[in-house]
């Protein structure tokens, strides 16, 4: 039996895709601009991208599946930002994690819909098919792909954006060895002249080029980067403990047309969505694993989530968090965090701040964190 594309993408919404199109395993068309991205080294410490032979499938997807004729690339809604709980309601002082993350990890939700995806393209065909998938988790260029596949176009904050949808949603990729009829590439720009996103980036990480500097990134520093938060960059965090909406949320498209409810595996959990942070410093290795057992949560690990929420403390200073702070310094075995929790009792600048940094100064036996505490005490951080 023959597959037609209009096929495919009918099993591709019945199973809860929100978009579907097919391009071919060709050259992506953006890959000299993610060359020029590598050689300038604005994926900070994510060198697992810059690897020579992960570049090379990224130029050419058949180097990962050989018998690839067609790919499928798709898109899965989940909750959109702007329906993001009003912070000033709170009477605790809470944190901010990005709306993808509000829900269950989609590394373990998209990937079963893709191999039920391609069960059903098999059936269809009854014959067994060659197929590989990916969810943010291969050597592809998604949004060049999603782009090539007619998803929509690549906007200044180098999100892919639908015309109709807006771009609070994953992509996801499934590499077929069937020949299928491609859909043609989305043709437009329709950013136009609009410099929102680059605007109010706190950071400043997104540059002219339609290109990120990763390593001021609120996403990356608070995700990828595994050392400290640069001194510099802390108080830009705001109250960010784990990715970073600001850029989509101020995006015409999305205001316009983003739907407000994802998909029903991406229900928020309330306890996630918007954290209670001093609560979160409470957190012991076992309790952290069992909260965020399910959650994209987990890829900053222990360390770096309690890093960042040290520096969300510190960027909403109130006294009330000092002695949870100075219990950090006084209990927690991970350098790292200790070393932001100074920061942080810093940045709130009260005597008892203060009598916690001095305290700790004759029983502190890191290097870094005992020269972080000697700069608060001076002024100089």
């Amino acid at each position: 039996m023959s597959l037609t594309t209009d096929d495919i993408k009918a099993e591709a919404y019945n199973l809860g895709f929100l978009l579907a199109g097919v391009t071919l395993p060709h050259q992506p068309p953006h890959l000299a601009a993610y060359k020029r991205w590598l050689d300038s080294g604005r994926h900070g410490q994510m060198a697992f991208l810059s690897r020579p032979d992960s570049v090379q499938r990224r130029q050419n997807p058949r180097l990962i599946m050989p018998e690839c004729q067609s790919i499928l690339s798709l898109a899965l809604l989940y909750s959109s930002p702007l329906d993001r709980p009003d912070e000033q309601q709170a009477a605790e002082i809470r944190g901010q994690v990005a709306a993808y993350a509000w829900g269950e990890d989609y590394h373990l939700i998209i990937p079963p819909r893709l191999n039920l995806l391609a069960e059903k393209i098999s059936e269809i065909l009854s014959r067994p098919i060659l197929q590989r998938s990916y969810t943010d988790t291969g050597p592809v260029l998604e949004r060049d792909l999603a782009q090539q596949a007619g998803l929509g176009w690549i906007g200044k904050n180098t999100c892919l954006i639908s015309p109709n949808f807006g771009s609070f949603f994953f992509l996801s990729e499934l590499f077929l060895d069937i020949e299928i009829e491609p859909d043609q590439p989305f043709p437009f720009d329709r950013c136009g002249s609009c410099q929102r996103c680059i605007q109010v980036c706190p950071t400043h990480c997104i540059l002219p080029n339609r290109t990120i500097d990763a390593s001021r990134c609120i996403s990356y520093l608070t995700i990828e980067n595994k050392g400290a938060i640069p001194v510099e960059l802390r108080p830009q965090l705001g109250n960010w403990i784990f990715g970073c909406d600001i850029c989509q949320e101020v995006c015409p498209w999305n205001l316009r047309f983003a739907p407000t409810v994802g998909d029903p595996a991406f229900a928020p959990h309330v306890d996630i969505q918007q954290p209670v942070l001093r609560k979160e410093l409470q957190l012991t290795a076992r309790t952290f694993n069992q909260k965020f057992k399910h959650s994209p949560i987990l890829r900053a690990r222990r360390r770096g989530y309690l890093r960042n929420v040290c520096v969300a403390l510190g960027n909403q200073p109130d006294s009330d968090s000092v002695p949870d702070l100075a219990g950090i310094l006084q209990t927690e075995p991970e350098p790292l965090i200790r070393l932001h929790a100074a920061w942080a009792l810093g940045k709130i600048d009260t005597p008892a701040a203060h009598s916690a940094l001095e305290k700790i100064l004759n029983t502190e036996d890191d290097p870094g964190v005992l020269q972080e505490i000697q700069q608060v005490l001076a002024g100089q951080s």
